[in-house]
């Protein structure tokens, strides 16, 4: 039996069609993400999850390209959302390992922002940038509005409204 009759007995539900078809495209699809990820076990996963996400979507496969090329396709999205991903994760922690720097430096020299720190860091970067800027660095307005590429007015507003949720959050704190 050919390709085009597994695809097509496989959409209209055969599961075995569908496995023989998977089977046949395991190794090409495995070698493929090794040589991408150079990570046995990372392509090993990759290949499993590709394979799951074939079997959701085989209704989707429209026959254009080669069914090996759709694979590639699934395999390599999932890569890369894998990738992006690690890259939120290894940012978070980052910004986490240099919050609590900050907060045992300002600590050690008796400044009482730690409170602030906390507040801050459960504030968007857009709101909490502009304010730091601000009234940490003593930019200007305009010279932050540069800085990020945005409008003067905008700034003025974030750090505005920024403000007010760091003093609602501060008196939250402080029980008043």
């Amino acid at each position: 039996m050919d390709e085009k009759d597994l695809i097509r007995k496989a959409k209209k539900g055969d599961t075995l069609a569908l496995s023989k078809l998977l089977q046949q495209n395991y190794s090409f699809l495995l070698k493929y993400l090794m040589k991408v990820t150079l990570h046995p076990q990372i392509a090993e996963d990759l290949t499993q999850e590709t394979m799951m996400k074939s079997v959701e979507k085989i209704q989707l496969y429209n026959g254009e390209s080669k069914f090996s090329s759709w694979l590639i396709t699934i395999a390599t999205n999932l890569f890369i959302d894998q990738q992006r991903r690690k890259k939120r994760e290894k940012n978070w922690l980052e910004q986490e390992q240099a919050l609590r720097k900050m907060k045992w430096n300002a600590a050690n020299m008796n400044e009482e922002w730690i409170d602030v720190l906390d507040v801050l860091a459960q504030m968007n970067e857009e709101v909490r940038m502009p304010i730091v800027l601000k009234h940490y660095y003593g930019y200007s307005y305009e010279e932050i509005g540069k800085m990020m590429g945005i409008a003067e007015g905008t700034v003025k507003s974030r750090v505005s409204n920024g403000l007010k949720s760091v003093r609602k959050e501060l008196a939250k704190l402080e029980g008043l």
